[in-house]
Parts: C-alpha cells; sequence; structure tokens
C-alpha cells in the first residue's frame, strides 16, 4: 500500500509506509492521505512512535522437541 504525502515544502509524493513513519520521525510532512482524508500533522491523531527496540535476549525461538 502506498500512501499520498505533501512535504513542508509542498511538495507531493507517494511513499511506503515505512517510509511515511521515518518522515513523520524527522519532521518533514505537513500531511499525508488516510482512508478518511487527509491527516493534518500537529493537528489530528497519529499514532504512537514505536518503543524503542528490546535489547535483551531472543526468547521467541521455537523449542526443540527431542524424540526418543
Amino acid at each position: 500500500m502506498m500512501i499520498r504525502i505533501m512535504y513542508t515544502d509542498g511538495g507531493f509524493d507517494i511513499v511506503k509506509p515505512a517510509q511515511l513513519n521515518h518522515l513523520l520521525e524527522e519532521k518533514a510532512l505537513i500531511s499525508f492521505k488516510r482512508a478518511d482524508g487527509w491527516a493534518v500533522v500537529g493537528r489530528d491523531p497519529m499514532r504512537r512512535s514505536s518503543l524503542p527496540s528490546y535489547q535483551g535476549p531472543e526468547r521467541r525461538q521455537a523449542e526443540q522437541v527431542l524424540t526418543g
């Protein structure tokens, strides 16, 4: 899915969701298009930024089942 955006300089573009998140973090956008219309940065609710990445040991690995 591609998302239409408007940069702070007034230019338009179409980007992937990951790029949208990066551009929002960089404060490079004025608005972006949602299904229900344009969302204006600083006025409309935005997603919360993701939590810092987990730095501990990986605990989601599948367990090995030993058969004997």
